[in-house]
């Protein structure tokens, strides 16, 4: 019994080590600079920065960005979730591979790839001149930004809504119908309630990444447009100012926090409606 725990404790080292290193060290260095100046001193400046107009309307349009990406996001992922959930298991897997494919490819090229389509003389523009039409100007502009995000994070939103829609008992629904449920009642009362983990799931994986994004917005917005990632980013990289940094980052943990609890919060009212 001695033997095997400590076996256990040899096989966990390996994954406590690169916690430590890799995960609990930066976050004390990200607090440990949030709340110090250059000097050392204890102070509050760093997190009431957050206050400075610039920074408040660089992280209030991230979060409005990033709240208009999952709810595209969820109207796109939701229905395309449930005809997957309907399909079999030949044609199902097929689809969703292909869903997870662009996946594989580094995040930075497929948003290049979207700023070559999108720009002036782009892709798009030259197949709508060809066509005689107006071209778009939809780069540097928040349409932009959220294109890139949906186009970026659609899958975290598929996969979580389509693992819980496939794992419904198909009896309760028959026993709806036979109930004299209809199709809309069926969907409001059985599979949306059932389905809400899935749902906070999906909207967390979209809403975390958006919100703290640089590369995407830096791409596809320009210079002209600064979410509170790209500030981050900035004083880090730029002002090579970490202290201020630091302490827009804690801000912005808070918010991905606050995220986590009402995920946390919705799952066990999802989980009471199914009762």
């Amino acid at each position: 019994m001695v033997k095997t725990k400590r076996m256990r404790g040899l096989f966990t080292l390996p994954y406590i080590s690169w916690s430590l290193i890799f995960i609990v060290v930066p976050l004390l260095m990200i607090f440990w600079y949030g709340f110090t100046d250059k000097s050392g001193t204890f102070t509050m400046d760093n997190i009431t920065a957050m206050a400075d107009p610039v920074h408040a309307k660089a992280l209030w349009l991230s979060v409005l960005l990033s709240l208009a990406s999952s709810v595209i996001c969820l109207l796109l992922a939701y229905p395309l979730s449930m005809i997957l959930a309907a399909r079999g298991e030949k044609g199902r897997s097929v689809i969703v591979m292909l869903f997870i494919l662009p996946m594989w490819m580094n995040t930075l090229l497929r948003t290049m790839a979207w700023q070559t389509i999108l720009e002036k003389t782009g892709i798009l523009n030259t197949i709508l001149q060809a066509l005689h039409l107006q071209p778009l100007q939809i780069i540097n502009t928040p349409y932009a930004i959220i294109l890139g995000m949906v186009y970026n994070f659609l899958p975290f939103m598929i996969l979580p809504i389509y693992n819980v829609l496939v794992k419904i008992d198909p009896s309760v629904i028959n026993a709806a119908r036979d109930l004299g449920a209809n199709a809309f009642q069926t969907f409001l009362r059985i599979i949306l309630p059932l389905s809400v983990p899935g749902i906070m799931s999906g909207i967390t994986m979209v809403f975390i990444p958006a919100l703290t994004t640089f590369v995407i917005s830096q791409l596809l917005g320009g210079s002209k447009i600064l979410l509170i990632g790209n500030v981050i980013e900035q004083e880090f990289t730029q002002a090579y100012d970490w202290h201020l940094g630091s302490g827009l980052s804690i801000i912005l943990m808070i918010f991905i926090i606050l995220n986590m609890i009402m995920e946390e919060i919705f799952d066990k009212n999802g989980e009471d409606l199914a009762i």
